[in-house]
C-alpha cells in the first residue's frame, strides 16, 4: 500500500500472470487492477478489482481500513476486470452503498442477477458532490470513454483525479516507464475508437486544479501532467506524435518483405525520420496499431492471397478502421503470382476510412522482388517523405 494524499491509500494489485488482457492484448509484464480508499469522517472506496484478485485486494482493503468500516464503493467503470469483486465486497461490508451512474447501476443487475441492490446505490452525475469530511468528491460523466456508464471522480481537496480507464496502460503499478509506449498501446487499441467522447471529457478536465492523476490500470501519474493530458489530446484527435513512417507487411514466402525492407532503407536515407517496420503475421497487432497513431505516414505491403488479401493485413486493416484511425498518407505494395488484386482491396478498406491519402505509386511486384522494381520502390519512398 502507498499514500496517494493525506487522505488517500492506493489499494490495487497487480496481475503479474495474465499473459492476455481481454483475451486478446498480449502483456510483457502482466497489468494492475487499481484501486484506491479514501479514509476521512467517511470512507470510500474508488473501485473494486478483477475476480482474479479478490482476496489479495481484500486483505490490502481490510488492512487500511483498520477497524472501520467503508461507507461507499465509488463504481467508476462496470467492466469486469474492475467490478469482479463487488460481490465478495457486498458480502464483507453489508452497509456498503454504491455510489455510480444512472447507467452502472443498471448494469449491476447485469452482472449480479442474484443480487439486490436495492436501497443500496446512490446515483451521480455531472458536479453531483459528495463531501466524506475534509475530503470533497465531485463527479465527471465520461460516457464512452470507452463505456457508455464510466464517470470520473475528483477529489477537489487534494487534486487528485480519478480517471477510469482513460490514462491507463498495459502494465503493472510499479512500472513508472508504461508512458509513453504502454499507454499509447492502451490508448490506441481500448479507448482509440472514442476519440470525440475523450476530447469532451477533456474539456470538463481543463480548469480543475489537478495533481495527480489515478487511472484503473498501470501507474499512477504525478508530475508534469501536461506532457499526459497534450497526448491524449493529440490522440484523441488521431494526431500524429511524430514524423516517421510505419512499414507494416504480410508476407508467406519472404518476396513482399524483402521489398518492405528496401522501402525502408530508402525511406531512411531520404527522409531521416523514424521507420518502423512491423511483420503483421508474427508481431501482435496491438503494436502495429500503436505505432500506427503514433507516426503521420504508413506503408501496407501484402501478398494477394486466395484471390483477396493476405489475413493477416485484413486483420490490420480492420483493426485501424474499428479503432478510429483517420488523416494519414499511405503507401501501397501489393504482390501475386499471376493476378495482384491487394492493392485494390486495401485502397477499398482504406476508403472506408476518414481523410487516409493513397501516396502514388503503388507498386506491384510479381512474385519476387525484381531489378525493374527498384526505381518504382524509390519513387514510392521520395512520394511518402515529401509527404
Amino acid at each position: 500500500m502507498k499514500s496517494i494524499s493525506p487522505a488517500i491509500t492506493f489499494i490495487g494489485v497487480d496481475d503479474d500472470n495474465l499473459d492476455l488482457f481481454e483475451a486478446q492484448y498480449p502483456l510483457a509484464t502482466g497489468i494492475s487492477y487499481n484501486s484506491y480508499l479514501i479514509a476521512d469522517e467517511k470512507t470510500a472506496i474508488v473501485d473494486a478489482v478483477d475476480a482474479r484478485r479478490t482476496d489479495e485486494w481484500l486483505a490490502l482493503l481490510s488492512a487500511a481500513l483498520g477497524q472501520r468500516n467503508p461507507e461507499y464503493l465509488i463504481v467508476q467503470h462496470m467492466e469486469p476486470d474492475h467490478s469482479g469483486s463487488i460481490r465478495a465486497l457486498m458480502a464483507a461490508y453489508p452497509d456498503i452503498k454504491i455510489v455510480a451512474t444512472k447507467k452502472a447501476i443498471d448494469m449491476l443487475g447485469d452482472f449480479f442477477e442474484d443480487l439486490d441492490f436495492s436501497d443500496r446505490t446512490i446515483p451521480v452525475t455531472d458536479n453531483d458532490t459528495l463531501q466524506l469530511g475534509r475530503t470533497k468528491l465531485s463527479f465527471l460523466t465520461a460516457p464512452m470513454v470507452h463505456w457508455p456508464e464510466v464517470m470520473f471522480t475528483f477529489d477537489e481537496t487534494d487534486g487528485v483525479l480519478f480517471t477510469a480507464d482513460a490514462f491507463g496502460s498495459f502494465a503493472v503499478s510499479t512500472a513508472t516507464d508504461a508512458w509513453p509506449s504502454e499507454a499509447r498501446r492502451y490508448y490506441a487499441n481500448i479507448v482509440g475508437k472514442y476519440g470525440v467522447s475523450v476530447q469532451t471529457v477533456l474539456k470538463k478536465m481543463a480548469g480543475k486544479d489537478i495533481k495527480v492523476i489515478a487511472p484503473l490500470h498501470g501507474p499512477v501519474l504525478t508530475g508534469h501532467l501536461d506532457r499526459y493530458i497534450a497526448l491524449y489530446d493529440k490522440w484523441s484527435r488521431y494526431e500524429a506524435e511524430d514524423k516517421g513512417t510505419l512499414v507494416a507487411y504480410a508476407s508467406i514466402y519472404g518476396g513482399t518483405a524483402e521489398a518492405a525492407r528496401m522501402l525502408a532503407v530508402r525511406l531512411r536515407e531520404n527522409s531521416g525520420e523514424d521507420v518502423v517496420m512491423i511483420d503483421l503475421s508474427r508481431r501482435d497487432i496491438s503494436y502495429g496499431v500503436a505505432e500506427a497513431f503514433r507516426l503521420d505516414k504508413l506503408v501496407l505491403c501484402s501478398v494477394t492471397y486466395d484471390g483477396g488479401l493476405f489475413p493477416a493485413m485484413h486483420n490490420f486493416i480492420h483493426h485501424l478502421s474499428v479503432k478510429g484511425l483517420r488523416n494519414r498518407r499511405v503507401g501501397l505494395i501489393q504482390n501475386g503470382s499471376w493476378a495482384p488484386v491487394a492493392a485494390r482491396i486495401m485502397t477499398e478498406m482504406l476508403s472506408k476510412m476518414k481523410d487516409m491519402t493513397i501516396v502514388e505509386p503503388v507498386v506491384t511486384l510479381h512474385s519476387r522482388m525484381h531489378n525493374d522494381n527498384i526505381p518504382v520502390l524509390t519513387d514510392l519512398a521520395e512520394s511518402i517523405g515529401k509527404a
